[in-house]
């Protein structure tokens, strides 16, 4: 191989390592965001029972669920949208399929729009919140449970709530593959 070659070659193989590494390291990152500002933490149904409903206001809530190129399942929202006022509590239901012949690990990690809806979101029970094993063929339902403070700005009418579901299994395998010494 020309030396140019093997330069070029190096680099796109740091390069795929880096983002391949980066994907990797999302949902551990999404566990440790959750336990520093206490997503997770249990005070969600405290807050649900003791939050106002602002009736003078409605928000439309936008569903959203997507599979990464790694994982064959066919996941989907079981409402589309549906409009809501802040400091009510609401519960939702996603359906996922897995379409391969083999059990699968998969986890789902949020995404909001606008983005500042985020901090407004409070999730009392999400699937997201651990890793989901599908056997071969199952479907599922799977609920989340969330109440939409209503200190929400007032300017914002809609939030999407997307759900990206990645494959953990093939992550971890292909991680551990690079550490093993190549003959």
């Amino acid at each position: 191989m020309a030396p140019g070659n093997s330069k070029t070659l190096a680099k796109f193989i740091v390069v795929t390592l880096g983002m391949f590494g980066f994907g990797f390291a999302l949902v551990p990152f999404y566990y440790k965001i959750c336990e520093v500002t206490g997503i997770n933490a249990g005070a969600e149904q405290s807050l649900a029972k003791n939050t106002q409903v602002d009736t003078s206001r409605w928000v439309r809530l936008e569903f959203d669920a997507n599979t990464n190129a790694g994982l064959p399942w066919q996941f989907k929202p079981e409402l589309r949208s549906m409009k809501v006022h802040p400091g009510q509590l609401v519960q939702v239901e996603y359906e996922v399929t897995n379409t391969s012949n083999q059990a699968l690990v998969g986890q789902a990690v949020p995404s909001y729009g606008p983005a500042r809806a985020a901090g407004f979101f409070r999730k009392i029970e999400c699937f997201c919140f651990t890793p989901q094993t599908l056997a071969a063929g199952e479907t599922r339902r799977m609920p989340v449970l969330f109440v939409l403070d209503p200190g929400m700005d007032r300017d914002v009418h809609t939030v999407t709530l997307s759900y990206t579901f990645f494959n953990t299994e093939t992550k971890a395998q292909a991680v551990s593959e690079q550490d093993q010494p190549h003959g």
